[in-house]
């Protein structure tokens, strides 16, 4: 599922549906892959959260900064658009992902790998050849509530995603989070495991999200759903 967020918090962020400086960068993506075997696919909200963390993860990994080897690549991926994508794997398919420079983040049940930004039209062909529909993932049960004291990553309730659209937009949550955060904030963050949850804002509170001053995600609109619509709300203790 590609997705391409978009906010008016600063100005040419890649987050902004305008046209911008950005978009005349090369262009590069965040490539996600999510396990999903016939006989046990994970559950839904499983999926998101690890997807978010997987995108913090590769933030924070001392690789993606300084003089890193996946530093270039995440600073060309960050000066322009902020895209992800999300594929399934399964079987072979998921065990040659793995054979690629990466990192894979477990969550109770789901598995997503991350791998360092490539150009839009640079895929690794292990990675080009995996399906991106086929990511539509339910929760058994109804997800606990979340901890008020912990982030939350607050998912519009009038919007209908796929599990791979909603994973990319919780993942561009995290990251609008992450950049929000001073260092000793996001230190505290990566050494407590990322805990996060994303769950469906209350249709009677998400006005109050969006105009509260947190960060939204607006999407682009190139799939599934029109542009600038709000998707995400990230909402991190420290922010509030």
């Amino acid at each position: 599922m590609s997705n391409e967020p978009s906010t008016t918090r600063v100005p040419d962020s890649p987050f902004r549906p305008e046209p911008g400086d950005r978009d005349l960068a090369p262009q590069f993506v965040l490539p996600l892959v999510v396990r999903i075997e016939r006989a046990a696919p994970p559950a839904r909200t499983d999926a998101l959260e690890t997807a978010a963390r997987a995108v913090l993860t590769m933030l924070a990994d001392a690789r993606s900064t300084g003089d890193g080897e996946w530093a270039e690549a995440v600073r060309d991926w960050q000066d322009a658009r902020i895209r992800k994508v999300v594929r399934r794997a399964r079987g072979a398919e998921w065990r040659r992902a793995e054979a690629l420079p990466g990192i894979t983040v477990t969550g109770k049940a789901a598995e997503v790998r991350v791998f360092p930004p490539v150009p839009l039209d640079g895929w690794p062909k292990d990675l080009a050849r995996l399906q991106v529909s086929g990511t539509d993932l339910d929760d058994p049960e109804p997800p606990a509530g979340a901890d008020p004291t912990a982030p939350v990553l607050w998912l519009n309730p009038g919007l209908d995603m796929s599990a791979g659209k909603a994973m990319a937009q919780a993942g561009h949550g995290a990251q609008l989070a992450w950049w929000e955060l001073d260092d000793a904030t996001r230190d505290a963050w990566r050494d407590a495991g990322f805990p996060l949850a994303v769950r469906p804002a209350d249709p009677d509170r998400w006005d109050l999200l969006t105009a509260g001053g947190l960060p939204v995600v607006r999407d682009a609109g190139f799939t599934e759903i029109a542009p600038g619509s709000c998707t995400v709300v990230a909402d991190h203790p420290a922010l509030r």
